[in-house]
């Protein structure tokens, strides 16, 4: 600060002939001591002084300082009231921006808002989401941490533990928040405080050796010289944080290299220069090293005098200056004849009207920066990203590795370079800190009970489910003929099913039908040859090549069950299927009626079977037919049967069937089926005892038998049948009874037209030679 103010004295164009003074009081880093010192600025001087007469109402314009928020809270709510303006160089609590409690407060430090949302985007960008926190027990570090948490939470980071330190905190406080760092699974750890409140918590973690923690330093520490000692590397190394833009200087150093010490042995220069050589003014202590005032400060190593990277130190050269250029802006005028003038009075300037300046006043340093204040009295905000390195002689150095410009465009505010980092333990790959891993693509996050977001457990996706992200919240449902393949990670088609010509099902299926159509063909074909002989014309040849028929048609019936389903072929196997049986069942019902009539013609009626001629045989069997073609017709009209896919019965699997449409149609024409075939058994049932050695009724009868048999049987297992096996259950049942009905009423005849030739005759068949 007196540098700038001696470089602003000797500046010709900026306040000129008029000369800068200063007063300087001791805040002791203490609120109430901060605020001490400001009301004795404000109340003027503490003792006269005669070489000045100073007149005016303030004895100040403007204060610079504090470096402490709290301090700067104390003092700014103390001047505010009579418009005295403070600029602060190092206050970067977020609550100073408020304008309606801190209406003269300025600063040409970045909030710690923007600090905040720095901090936030580096966590972020390096994938921490289970972090600790550590704030200075004060307003600078709870707000700085709630305005970080806030941001971070915004970005799915979650808090591990978040503790509070004070330099006057007692040793067992500090122990235990040590053994909350040991105890907690966080590995990476914002401290949000300044290096006086911080350091007696690092120096027992150093004591203690606890290492394996990335360390985040808010701008108060990232540069302080004791933290990043060379003793506390093995547990600080590797630390990253922001810092205020570093700067240059010129003619710094050789200002300070010209310091000396002042014949006033209360100067705080005098305490300077004893700590700098190990000497003292005193004269009462006879066994001390004497200071003369003439030691050279050129053979110091002190970091002190290193000017190369002046950060907090630049902030103190722009306040003063911005001061500098508020009062010339207040003092003096331009005029287009006279030129630069004084337009006030300078030795009665209100407070006030320096503030009014301040706000409005904008400038480019002469090193290049140009300075200003938003509204809010904060600067534009510009950070240095600082990574604590070792050098090559073994000296630990704050290395920039990127920075944070909070005017960029969005996002392009943030830059770093990844490849020169060095994390703690002096390792280059970035440490990982999460409370539980991510969710690889397949699972989805469940937050675990009582616990943040961050920790959770990674729950497979169900079964038609999929989620091909990494850390998803959930799970998407595939499409209805799509299914979730091993790794749930995308959806594919489900596997369609159906009874296909090609399968080995479908093969052996398809061989039995057309054998069974081949020996219904070979039976006509005997039937055909032997036409004349009794046993054939003894049992109604008509009514048996029109059986023959039927039973063509039903083992045929069965392909259509088969293939992919269509709308043609889900309405030809069920009408197809209906009509066949229906057709196979009248002629049977016919022959057995025919049976019963003619045994009875024998004793002695005979006018009977002239009731129940061939006409009315043939009208028979046409009219039972012709009442299933109706029904069948009815349902073909109102609601034919067609082509569905059924995705709820198995999982990965899309089966393909036939719907009946209208069930009641479809249970119409079932149901008629079944009294036809009841009525064929009953009747069959009752000629079983007639005479005759090769009585047919039997035959019927046992076929009957069968056929009600196989298709009771079918009911429950074709319900209990998944996919194309009920289709398969269903084929068989057509074909069995099929079988039944050829093996029974016709293989017995054919054994005696081919075998037995001998017992193919008349008297045989009416039963009339013994046996």
């Amino acid at each position: 600060m007196i540098f700038a103010i001696k470089e602003i004295n000797r500046d010709p164009t900026l306040l000129p002939n008029i000369t800068l003074g200063y007063r300087i009081h001791d805040s002791c880093a203490s609120p109430s001591q901060s605020q001490r010192a400001a009301l004795t600025l404000i109340n003027g001087q503490e003792k006269y002084i005669a070489e000045f007469k100073c007149q005016g109402a303030a004895p100040i314009p403007a204060i610079v300082g504090e470096s402490g928020s709290s301090q700067s809270i104390s003092i700014s709510r103390a001047v505010a009231p009579f418009g005295i303006s403070m600029i602060s160089y190092f206050s970067t609590c977020a609550c100073l921006s408020n304008k309606k409690e801190f209406p003269t407060f300025f600063r040409t430090v970045p909030s710690d808002l923007f600090q905040a949302k720095a901090l936030a985007q580096l966590v972020k960008h390096f994938g921490w989401t289970w972090i600790a926190t550590i704030a200075g027990d004060n307003e600078y570090g709870r707000n700085g941490i709630q305005a970080f948490t806030e941001q971070v939470k915004q970005a799915g980071v979650c808090i591990a533990f978040s503790e509070t330190v004070l330099r006057t905190y007692p040793k067992e406080r500090i122990l235990t928040i040590v053994d909350t760092i040991k105890a907690s699974t966080a590995k990476v750890i914002l401290a949000f405080a300044s290096e006086g409140d911080l350091y007696p918590l690092l120096r027992e973690i150093v004591q203690q050796n606890i290492s394996g923690i990335q360390w985040i330093a808010s701008e108060a520490w990232i540069t302080a010289a004791r933290p990043s000692a060379m003793q506390n590397f093995k547990s600080l190394g590797g630390t990253i944080g922001f810092a205020s833009h570093k700067m240059k200087i010129p003619e710094f150093r050789r200002f300070l290299l010209r310091l000396r010490p002042s014949n006033s042995t209360d100067n705080f220069m005098n305490v300077f220069w004893e700590t700098l050589f190990g000497c003292t003014f005193k004269t009462d202590l006879p066994n001390a090293v004497r200071c003369s005032g003439q030691e050279d400060l050129l053979k110091l190593n002190n970091s002190f005098f290193d000017v190369s990277d002046l950060r907090v130190t630049y902030n103190v050269h722009k306040a003063v200056y911005a001061i500098a250029h508020g009062m010339h802006s207040l003092l003096f005028c331009r005029d287009q004849l006279l030129g630069v003038r004084l337009c006030a009075n300078v030795s009665n300037i209100d407070p006030w009207q320096l503030f009014h300046h301040l706000q409005a006043v904008r400038f480019t340093s002469h090193l290049g920066e140009h300075v200003y204040f938003d509204p809010n009295g904060d600067p534009p905000a510009l950070y240095d990203i600082i990574n604590w390195q070792l050098n090559d002689k073994g000296f630990v150095e704050h290395v920039t590795v990127g920075y944070f410009d909070a005017s960029g465009a969005p996002g392009k505010e943030f830059m770093i370079n990844e490849e020169i980092i060095l994390w703690h333990g002096n390792k280059s790959a970035v440490p990982h800190s999460v409370c539980s891993e991510s969710c690889p693509p397949g699972k989805w996050k469940a937050v675990q009970d009582g616990q943040p977001i961050c920790c959770f457990d990674c729950i497979p996706c169900a079964e038609d489910e999929v989620n091909n992200a990494t850390d998803s919240v959930e799970c998407m449902k595939c499409p209805l003929e799509y299914w979730s393949n091993d790794d749930r990670q995308r959806c594919v088609m489900k596997d369609i099913e159906f009874l296909s010509f090609q399968d080995n099902m479908g093969v052996i299926l398809m061989t039995v039908a057309l054998f069974g159509v081949f020996i219904t063909l070979a039976i006509a074909c005997v039937f055909l040859y032997c036409k004349d002989t009794p046993i054939v014309k003894g049992n109604n040849s008509e009514l048996s090549f029109l059986l023959l028929f039927a039973l063509v048609l039903c083992f045929l019936c069965s392909l259509t069950f088969m293939g992919r389903p269509s709308v043609w072929s889900c309405a030809l196997r069920h009408t197809l299927f209906s009509v066949a049986f229906v057709l196979c069942l009248s002629c049977i019902l016919v022959k057995t009626i025919v049976v019963l009539k003619a045994f009875r013609a024998t004793v002695p009626q005979r006018g009977t079977m002239k009731w129940f001629g061939a006409s009315q045989q043939r009208f028979t069997v046409c009219a039972c037919t012709l009442v299933q073609v109706l029904i069948c017709s009815m349902w073909l009209a109102r609601a034919s049967p067609f082509p569905a896919k059924d995705m709820t019965y198995h999982n990965t699997k899309v089966i393909l069937e036939c719907q009946v449409g209208s069930a009641l149609a479809f249970y119409c024409a079932l149901g008629y089926i079944g009294v036809l075939s009841g009525l064929c058994f009953v009747l069959a049932f009752l000629a079983r005892k007639l005479p005759g050695h090769f009585n047919e009724a039997k035959l019927i009868t046992f076929s009957m038998l069968i056929f009600c048999a196989v298709w009771l049987t079918f009911i429950p297992v074709y319900v209990s049948s998944p996919g194309k096996y009920a289709v398969t259950v269903q084929i068989f049942a057509i074909l069995s009874s099929s079988f039944g009905l050829l093996f029974c009423i016709f293989v017995p005849k054919c054994y005696v037209i081919l075998l037995k030739p001998e017992l193919n005759t008349k008297k045989t068949l009416m039963g009339k030679i013994p046996s």
